[in-house]
């Protein structure tokens, strides 16, 4: 009877203490991944920056406020999926994380076991949303200004530039472009490299006039164009300077913002502007990139004001060089502003 009462407690303490681990296999681990996964890499920036799960956001659990900086940026009302480099650190931060009240899944072999299963990984940031029918939609933060959006086998290329502090070799990292979209002529945001690297037969570039013009062939939209490619819907809109001193960066009415729309879901791409009165025009944006690096863009004190009239759901501030844009997020309440590797 004794024997028998133990095997029994044993089996239970066995059984929730499995699922209190919650360790999956990299197999399972894939297949529990979704467009709206909460899935983070606790390994440190440098291992991160090397490669990575499509998807993944980097908090190192070596850092004294790792929980602290999760609690942050998660509600506990959706699990987290979390790896490290072997299992280990990762074991470590979901069993911190299960006893801060987030339900957590742990990928047993970490990142090693990923890469030896031949899966897919990435050197970039990739934000997952879903559309209004319940799609996966990605848009891959290459750096600065350049963008990859990717929906149901349709890829966008938005200012693709092959150098600018990251080498990117678009030939062998991302598959042809079906669309290319250049805001304007500027080196960091137009470069006929990583244009033809991207091109083949079947890939439109559309741009303003100038790159248009500069690179001898190209769909132009001027700002107030729209048009549609199948499930995109593409607006043109005004990007300009409005700083005495600055106007001859980005003059009134020749570059281009993109309002890109794709099954419900609206994105808006601000290119080089600043906090221009077009913006009150602008509804229900779900995503917003706004670029921050004044003399050529905003201050952040200018993105605030251009957030509070866009009021996207979600901020991502991109272009910002040197700029510190960590104020964004506490002047910003009630809007998701993530901060990511966009400079």
């Amino acid at each position: 009877m004794k024997h028998t009462l133990f095997a029994m407690v044993f089996s239970l303490f066995s059984l929730f203490g499995a699922k209190a681990q919650n360790n999956f296999s990299v197999e399972d681990f894939q297949k529990a991944l979704a467009p709206d996964t909460r899935l983070i890499d606790v390994r440190t920036e440098a291992e991160f920056k090397e490669g990575h799960l499509r998807g993944a956001v980097n908090y190192d659990w070596f850092q004294k406020d790792f929980t602290q900086q999760i609690e942050s940026a998660f509600s506990k009302d959706a699990p987290l999926y979390v790896y490290c480099r072997s299992g280990k650190r990762s074991a470590a931060a979901a069993e911190k994380l299960t006893k801060a009240g987030y339900t957590v899944y742990n990928m047993l072999g970490g990142y090693q076991a990923w890469t030896k299963a031949g899966k897919e990984v990435t050197r970039y940031e990739v934000e997952r949303f879903v559309t209004a029918s319940g799609k996966p939609l990605e848009i891959t933060l290459i750096k600065h200004g350049s963008l990859e959006l990717r929906y149901e086998g349709l890829s966008v290329q938005i200012d693709p530039v092959t150098e600018l502090g990251k080498k990117t070799d678009y030939a062998k990292e991302f598959p042809k472009a079906d669309i290319i979209l250049v805001t304007h002529e500027h080196g960091d945001h137009y470069d006929p490299e990583a244009i033809r690297s991207l091109s083949d037969n079947d890939t439109e570039l559309i741009t303003n006039a100038r790159c248009a013009q500069m690179m001898g062939y190209g769909t132009v939209m001027a700002n107030g164009d729209a048009l549609s490619r199948g499930t995109l819907h593409l607006s043109a809109v005004p990007a300009y300077n409005t700083t005495e001193g600055h106007l001859q960066f980005h003059p009134k009415g020749r570059d281009n913002g993109f309002v890109l729309t794709v099954d419900g879901l609206r994105i808006y791409v601000a290119g080089d502007t600043e906090d221009i009165p077009e913006m009150g025009l602008l509804e229900n944006i779900d995503i917003a990139f706004l670029p921050v690096n004044q003399p050529y863009t905003m201050t952040v004190e200018q993105c605030i004001r251009a957030a509070r009239i866009i009021r996207p759901r979600i901020l991502i501030p991109y272009h910002f060089g040197q700029t510190d844009v960590s104020p964004l997020p506490e002047a910003l309440p009630g809007i998701d502003v993530r901060l990511r590797q966009m400079q």
